[in-house]
């Protein structure tokens, strides 16, 4: 008896234990922020946390919003490409244009494919999921007083990154079902689009944001979330993003984390920039003749930890600005440049491409006039 008592008397006990946990478990709200006490934390990527919902949301491309602002107020929906340059706002405004089509969580499960193409880029992905996608029947429906537009909408992130044989296939489905699916083309490079598909799409070009846009962005990203940085450091961070204003929130996140005011070097650190002196050791050991000294710094840069694609990109602005390298010899160098960054991309060893480009600087100074 004492033994079922004890027993009982636990469980009383660890349910009491139990239920003061849950109790003291922060609270999540919608927006993916937790409360817990006098702090609040987010768990929502800021990235997503501010993304558009709505199309006259996306800032700073004034021409597309206008065109996608009157397809959302009935207008003919064409098939769709946004091309330009990463973290511009394509993905975001296809995803807003489609809720605000879709106005339900429901409708626009159903009614959306999204994809990445660059995950699924194969022939196979054409001929199964976007063509049994495109040939489901849909009926009109209403969402209080506003009706539906009848149509599905399959969305193609990063095309660019197709087989040629994928985008093929996707040419005859586009014209064999364009009574009830719509396709937004979504990619960085619209040349690798084949020629057939730009033509059965309606392009629009996103531009790369401006240094003031994006200052201005960060700059009210900073007031929401209590971020304290002041307008150098910001616009240290925008200039290391070159245009990309998701990687500049993502990064401005990072930062966020510190806890404290964000500084300059604080900005250089955290996104990876190499020191300045560093770069600057590179080139004039390059420019040197003692081949086994520019053995030993590379030796050094990569013991440190640095990315050769990072130094690559820094090492061309230093040489472009305050180099004394003739133009046909600085040509050849930001050939070797290419060359190695390509190597770098395929997984070369980081080591030996970064040295070549260092011998390459040696070489154009030793012998000018080389061919």
């Amino acid at each position: 008896m004492a033994t079922i008592l004890s027993h009982f008397g636990t469980s009383s006990a660890d349910g009491v234990s139990a239920k003061k946990a849950t109790e003291r478990q922060p609270k999540q709200k919608g927006d993916g922020t937790k409360e817990n006490g006098t702090t609040n934390h987010s768990t929502k990527p800021w990235v997503e946390k501010y993304r558009p919902k709505k199309v006259e949301e996306v800032a700073y491309q004034e021409e597309v919003v206008a065109v996608l602002k009157r397809c959302v107020q009935g207008a003919d929906l064409p098939n769709l490409l946004f091309y330009g340059p990463p973290g511009t706002g394509k993905t975001s405004a296809a995803v807003a244009l489609c809720r605000q089509l879709f106005k339900t969580a429901q409708l626009y499960k159903d009614r959306v494919l999204e994809l990445n193409a660059s995950d699924e880029r194969g022939i196979d992905i054409v001929r199964h999921r976007i063509k049994e996608f495109s040939k489901v029947a849909i009926s009109s429906v209403r969402v209080g007083k506003d009706s539906v537009v009848p149509l599905k909408v399959v969305i193609l992130d990063e095309a660019d990154a197709m087989t040629g044989a994928a985008q093929s296939a996707l040419r005859r489905t586009m014209e064999s079902e364009t009574q009830s699916t719509r396709f937004f083309l979504i990619c960085n490079y619209v040349t690798r689009i084949i020629e057939p598909l730009t033509s059965r799409c309606a392009k629009f070009r996103f531009k790369p944001l401006s240094m003031a846009a994006q200052k201005e962005r960060m700059l009210d990203i900073c007031n929401a979330e209590s971020v304290q940085a002041d307008q150098e450091t910001i616009e240290e961070l925008v200039n290391f993003c070159c245009g990309d204003l998701r990687k500049s929130i993502t990064l401005l996140q990072s930062l966020a984390s510190l806890g404290r005011q964000i500084s300059v070097s604080d900005v250089r650190e955290v996104a990876g920039k190499i020191p300045d002196e560093e770069v600057a050791l590179l080139v004039k050991t390059s420019e040197s003749k003692q081949t086994e000294k520019i053995l030993d710094t590379v030796r050094q840069l990569m013991r440190k930890g640095y990315s050769a694609t990072q130094m690559l990109t820094q090492l061309a602005d230093v040489l472009l600005e305050e180099s004394t390298l003739e133009p046909i010899n600085q040509c050849r160098v930001f050939e070797k440049m290419a060359e190695a960054e390509k190597c770098l991309m395929d997984g070369a060893d980081e080591y030996l491409q970064l040295l070549d480009v260092a011998l390459t600087i040696q070489k154009c100074f030793m012998k000018p006039n080389i061919q």
